[in-house]
């Protein structure tokens, strides 16, 4: 390591010696030197009293795009100490579906006072995002669009983008619509600008670009988007009518929050749960999953229990037990990481199922010999017992087997239960792992040394 050229110091890190030398001048403006975002990542990182001070520091002109940057915890514990007055200038200038968002957060009182702040358009647009659920596709969108009709001339296209005070954000495209509202396809701008201005919407608009139904799951929103290479797409309702757009900052926002969900949720956490949060509180969320895990532990501690007389007689057995259950674990730990994954990609589907679960178990009978071997070779030397070395072995691919299996099926079945695998697929596999492999183990060794 080169001592001699010290990393730099990051923006929390320059932040926390500001507070610590009690420079506000400095914080303040360390702080508004920052993108919204950046400023709502620092107040992530800190805890609740420098949290409040930093705060107090942030530009007023930014308070609106900062609280949307924050995860909802966060936001609610600001959002509390703030006066109903900062609440709605803060929301001054929102795009519609980042209001949408926000108000979901804030006091009755203040929602109502933030829609009456809105001219009745606003309101109507804001209604119709607040009325599809928050991960749908309506949920995300923005009910600001830009729409014309198929037979009027790219120069008056033209000249009604210019009338405009306002175009919406990552406007990559103009949607062209009928008579009825019904949407027909995209007008690109780049083809808008390019092509002759006598020529029609019609002869050069994309057909072929599809909506985004907006009932669909903002999971499926941000796969369209990926697999599309979109910048935004039109938003249509069941009659097939333009309501809204969706935009790629959206779905990235998508594409974060689902990373962080299946990362967390395995340890029975929430993604928007505050770091900082008190003690006390998170002591209260963490409960529950000790709970069931200490449930779960004493059900293989309760099998175990079953073969008290064969450990008493042959003490190794209770020197390797971990190491079969440890095994067994690990294997079903990458299959069910692989499956979830798998599933929220989509790339995991009924007509597949059955070869993902061959392969799965495949690859746990061809480790679970190879390690087996190894394991029993390696007790016959430290033990000198050749016949715990064969129990051994055999335990071991028995179980390396039965938890890729386990794998596989326990996403599939909390799926169709409506249960998220990542929030307890681990837990339940731990459980099948240990005692699969206690009751193999023990079962084999109480059959045939006692």
């Amino acid at each position: 390591m080169d001592l001699s050229n010290p990393p730099a110091k990051t923006d929390l890190g320059l932040l926390r010696e500001a507070l610590e030398s009690g420079t506000m001048r400095q914080v303040r403006n360390l702080v508004r030197s920052l993108h919204p975002a950046e400023i709502a990542d620092l107040l992530e990182s800190l805890p609740p009293a420098e949290r409040a001070i930093v705060w107090d520091l942030v530009d007023d002109a930014d308070d609106g795009e900062v609280l949307l940057e924050l995860n909802d915890e966060v936001r609610a514990g600001i959002i509390d100490g703030m006066e109903a007055a900062e609440l709605v200038a803060a929301t001054e200038g929102m795009d519609l579906d980042d209001l949408a968002d926000f108000v979901a957060d804030l006091p009755e009182a203040v929602t109502q006072q933030v829609i009456r702040s809105l001219s009745d358009q606003d309101k109507e647009r804001l209604q119709t995002v607040l009325a599809y659920p928050e991960d749908s596709a309506g949920g995300l969108m923005n009910p600001d669009t830009i729409s014309v009709r198929p037979d009027v001339s790219l120069e008056v296209v033209l000249r009604y983008l210019r009338m405009l005070t306002d175009i919406p954000d990552k406007t990559d495209a103009v949607f062209v619509v009928d008579r009825h509202g019904r949407y027909l396809g995209a007008l690109y701008m780049s083809r808008l600008v390019s092509r002759d201005p006598a020529a029609t919407v019609i002869s050069i608009m994309d057909a072929a670009v599809e909506p985004i139904p907006c009932e669909l799951p903002a999971q499926e929103v941000a796969r369209e988007f990926k697999n599309r290479d979109l910048v935004s797409a039109p938003v249509v309702d069941a009659e097939g009518k333009l309501i809204g757009q969706i935009t790629v900052d959206d779905v990235v926002d998508v594409i974060e929050e689902q990373a962080e969900h299946v990362v967390l949720s395995m340890a029975g956490l929430d993604e928007d749960d505050d770091m900082f949060a008190p003690v006390v509180t998170s002591v209260r969320r963490r409960a529950i999953w000790l709970g069931i895990n200490l449930a779960t532990a004493f059900l293989a501690s309760a099998v175990v229990a079953q073969f008290e007389a064969t450990l008493s007689k042959v003490v190794v057995l209770a020197v390797l037990m971990p190491v079969v259950a440890s095994m067994g674990g690990i294997a079903g730990s990458q299959t069910l990481t692989l499956m979830i994954r798998g599933l929220a990609l989509g790339r995991v589907e009924n007509s597949n199922a059955r070869w993902v679960m061959f392969k799965e178990c495949s690859v746990g009978l061809l480790n679970g010999l190879t390690w087996a071997v190894v394991v029993g070779i390696v007790t016959v030397i430290f033990f000198s017992t050749w016949e715990v070395g064969v129990i051994i072995a055999a335990a071991i691919t028995l179980n390396l087997i039965i938890a890729a299996f386990a794998g596989f099926l326990i996403p599939l079945v909390m799926r169709r239960l409506n249960i998220d695998p990542a929030l307890g697929g681990s837990v339940v596999l731990t459980t099948v792992t240990d005692v699969v492999g206690f009751l193999t183990f023990l079962g084999l060794g109480a059959l045939f040394l006692t």
